[in-house]
């Protein structure tokens, strides 16, 4: 159950684009809120509710210096979902050599006859 809250906390904050962007941005290095607030048309407490988002699901993390608040990436949480999508990889490959495999017996059948 842990796992599964903690998969859906990450997909929640990866469902949005303007968080999918911030994520970006900061693969580049940390950036201020302001300097990831600044490309988005929208008011700032709008803009750091996407943030709190983002750090609840501890995809980032922020450290405050003075009035400064900087975001970095926190790469290590992103195994959360390359273990899902791992998952539904192995999951679907495993349903299409079945029905690989079905296909060639009725192929076989049918040459047969």
């Amino acid at each position: 159950m842990v796992q599964s809250a903690a998969t859906d906390e990450v997909f929640h904050a990866l469902s949005n684009a303007t968080r999918r962007q911030v994520l970006e941005r900061l693969s580049a290095g940390p950036a201020t809120v302001s300097e990831l607030a600044e490309p988005f048309d929208m008011q700032l407490p709008s803009f750091v509710q996407h943030l709190s988002v983002l750090e609840r699901s501890r995809l980032v993390r922020s450290k405050k210096h003075g009035r400064v608040r900087t975001y970095e990436i926190a790469p290590e949480r992103f195994k959360v979902v390359d273990d899902w999508l791992a998952a539904q990889r192995r999951l679907w490959e495993a349903r299409m050599d079945r029905f690989d495999r079905y296909v060639k017996q009725l192929k076989e059948k049918e040459s047969e006859s």
